[in-house]
Formats: structure tokens, C-alpha cells, sequence
């Protein structure tokens, strides 16, 4: 009888891990986009969105390993963007 050494662990998926570092990319903007916003938010305001998005970044690389992880993740970003407007500065339309 033959034994073998097998990793317990899960194996994670390549893709899951791209879209983590992608997502994760993303919701960093967010953190820098609000920084610079500090003087025109109350700091009340300011410190719920840092508590959001430490929540959101370290529960990310859980959320991309769901089968809607597109749909999930990129409603999050919506509601972070309804405050910090990172799409609004990016959007090249916007650019004068």
C-alpha cells in the first residue's frame, strides 16, 4: 500500500489571485482618492470609509473567490466611488 504526501490546503485559483490584486488595486485608489478629499469630508465621515474599505481589502481575496465576485466587488467600488468620485477624476471625459 502506497501512501502520498498531499497539501491539505486549498489550492487557489490563478485567476481568483489576479482579480484580488486588480480589485485590490482599485480600492487603494479609493484610500488615496478620499485622502486627498480629507478637508471636505467631517473626520466622522472619513473614518467610516477607512473602517469600510480595511473591511472590504481584507475580506477581498475571499469575495473574489465567490462565482458573482464581479458583481459583488464592483457594486462595492460604485458606493466608494459615490463619495470619493475617483471615476469622476479619472474619466478622460472629464479632462479639460
Amino acid at each position: 500500500m502506497s501512501r502520498f504526501l498531499t497539501d491539505s490546503r486549498p489550492q487557489r485559483d490563478p485567476g481568483c489571485h489576479c482579480l484580488s490584486n486588480f480589485y485590490r488595486e482599485e480600492f487603494l485608489k479609493c484610500q488615496r482618492c478620499l485622502d486627498q478629499q480629507r478637508e471636505f469630508y467631517s473626520d466622522r465621515a472619513i473614518g467610516e470609509v477607512e473602517k469600510a474599505l480595511t473591511r472590504v481589502l481584507a475580506q477581498l481575496d475571499r469575495l473574489c473567490a465567490k462565482a458573482d465576485a464581479d458583481q459583488v466587488v464592483s457594486r462595492l467600488l460604485q458606493q466608494f466611488d459615490a463619495v470619493t468620485r475617483l471615476s469622476a477624476w479619472s474619466d478622460p471625459r472629464h479632462i479639460h
